[in-house]
């Protein structure tokens, strides 16, 4: 599931204009994603001193993500199939949307979108069986199909 995460993200980044995290997990993160939890408690902190985040906020709860910024889209990048949520929009629209800790992962995914994430997913090994494919209810910029991951 995490290299599955991983590949949508990297397909619909470009087209992402807003994303966030939350910093909490319903299982220990793991060793290698520690530092980028980190990461994203300091991006919260900063977003409290610049006045853009309430100090009352919870501090790990809808973490701003700016995706142009390499640093902290590999921040959403390693949370995000650990996270109990994690989100991004498009056009007013969620394009990505993962929670319950790596179990559940939703996409709307335009055509191209969709064909440039099946050539990642078999690039990586991962079998184009791992999403299934629900209608789009409305919308014409998104493809009619919405990716879904299973969670077996």
């Amino acid at each position: 599931m995490v290299r599955a995460h991983r590949a949508a993200l990297q397909v619909l980044r470009d087209g992402i204009e807003t994303a966030h995290v939350d910093a909490y997990s319903d299982d220990a993160w793991p060793r290698d994603v520690v530092p980028a939890y980190e990461q994203a408690l300091a991006m919260a902190a900063r977003e409290v001193a610049e006045g853009v985040r309430p100090a009352r906020s919870d501090p790990g709860m809808g973490i701003d993500v700016d995706v142009r910024d390499d640093a902290q889209f590999d921040v959403l990048l390693a949370l995000a199939p650990h996270t109990i949520h994690a989100e991004a929009w498009q056009r007013g629209r969620l394009v990505f949307s993962a929670s319950d800790t790596g179990t559940a992962l939703c996409l709307t995914v335009t055509p191209r979108q969709e064909e440039r994430l099946l050539s990642r997913l078999d690039a990586s090994g991962i079998p184009r069986t791992a999403f299934t494919t629900r209608p789009a209810r409305r919308g014409r910029w998104t493809s009619r199909w919405k990716r879904a991951a299973r969670t077996s």
